[in-house]
């Protein structure tokens, strides 16, 4: 029976730090699974902790090649560059542009084409300079975590699967061996609270144990001829690449950061950069600024900059939400945040998914005491 009861408050304790994933109960009455409760916490820990040793989201967006962005960039947008200015145009003074001789226009068409590789260029420079402070990563990601409360289940699961089955199994062994100890004490001593107490007990301790399993001890240990060390600490390299992979793929994505940038708390400052780089298309060329302001008028030169500019916002987001270019770069984003992870000392590796559960320990062994308490008491009414 004490076997049976270190198993099942060990599974239940595995289960409460995943489900449910939204709350559930009345008021502060009720229960929502421990991971997706700090899911948001863990994950700006995580953060914190690889890009403190890394330097800074700029230096990750160096790692992401940035002549390949701009390939990217002018392989999208070039087809389609003769589709934008007529959209922008049919915009602004569709009329006019209708009337507009088709030499004058083919000569807008191939000033624009000539200039965007240098404008590209330029732009994609200027982004990587001020990511820091164009993209507010803490917000994308609690973004991203408010909308898919399951993610950081599924980054736990996948990254802990063997070490969360080994708890479970384990919570067996340390039940028997309780179990056995409580024998004894029960033959010597059988009053009706004893089993009760003692299932209570083994419940406890046993997710204590559970818990304290997967991150202590810090550093491998030996003992006869065991060698240990916390579960999740002694994979750290594994649980890093899977970690670092699915964080790439799920939360920092090229097109997410691209979003952040463009409606985050700093769009307005990137539609300023986007406007700073689109305005010499217009302004360095005397036929292209003349030709703009016969089209649209004086007093229309300022609309139809407003109008490139929202057309450039909306181009961005069709070049970056290309998912073949997100899965190209997604790699390249796990292996920063892997490499980072995997050089974190085990104190410093424990701190991002330790705060989540030190925080619930106590009602977490309390439960598993509960549930041993009830066994306990089920097993004395057997007797």
């Amino acid at each position: 029976m004490a076997a049976v009861v270190g198993w099942f408050t060990n599974w239940l304790a595995i289960q409460m730090s995943f489900y449910p994933v939204q709350f559930i109960g009345f008021g502060v009455v009720g229960w929502q699974g421990v991971i997706p409760r700090k899911a948001e916490k863990m994950a700006h820990i995580c953060i914190d902790r690889t890009l403190q040793h890394f330097g800074d989201l700029n230096s990750v967006y160096q790692k992401l090649e940035p002549q390949r962005i701009v390939q990217q960039v002018l392989t999208q947008v070039s087809p389609r560059m003769d589709e934008y200015i007529d959209e922008v145009m049919y915009e602004v003074q569709p009329v006019l542009w209708d009337n507009l001789p088709m030499f004058v226009k083919e000569r807008i068409y191939q000033w624009a084409r000539q200039q965007l590789p240098s404008r590209i260029e330029e732009l994609v420079e200027d982004f990587g300079d001020d990511l820091d402070d164009l993209v507010d990563l803490k917000a994308l990601l609690s973004r991203e975590l408010q909308h898919h409360p399951d993610l950081m289940n599924r980054i736990f699961k996948q990254a802990g699967a063997v070490e969360l089955q080994s708890v479970i199994n384990r919570g067996a062994l340390i039940g028997a061996l309780l179990g056995a100890l409580l024998v004894p004490f029960w033959v010597s001593y059988p009053q009706p609270w004893v089993l009760p107490v003692g299932g209570f007990a083994i419940g406890f301790i046993t997710n204590w144990l559970a818990i304290n399993l997967i991150f202590a001890p810090l550093r491998p240990r030996r003992m006869l001829f065991w060698k240990f060390q916390g579960l999740f600490l002694q994979r750290q390299d594994e649980i890093s690449d899977i970690w670092a992979q699915l964080v790439a793929e799920e939360l920092i994505t090229v097109e997410k950061v691209a979003d952040a940038m463009i409606n985050g708390r700093h769009g307005a400052r990137t539609r300023s950069i986007l406007q700073k780089h689109l305005r010499p298309m217009l302004d360095n060329s005397m036929v292209m600024r003349l030709a703009a302001q016969v089209t649209v008028g004086m007093s229309g030169y300022t609309d139809l900059m407003r109008a490139m500019n929202d057309k450039a916002v909306l181009a961005t987001r069709d070049v970056f939400s290309d998912p073949a270019f997100n899965k190209e770069r997604a790699p390249v984003v796990a292996g920063v945040l892997a490499g980072q992870m995997k050089a974190l000392k085990p104190e410093e590796f424990q701190e991002i998914l330790r705060p989540a559960f030190r925080e619930e320990e106590i009602q977490l062994m309390l439960i598993g005491g509960l549930f041993g308490a009830m066994a306990g008491f089920i097993q004395f009414v057997l007797i």
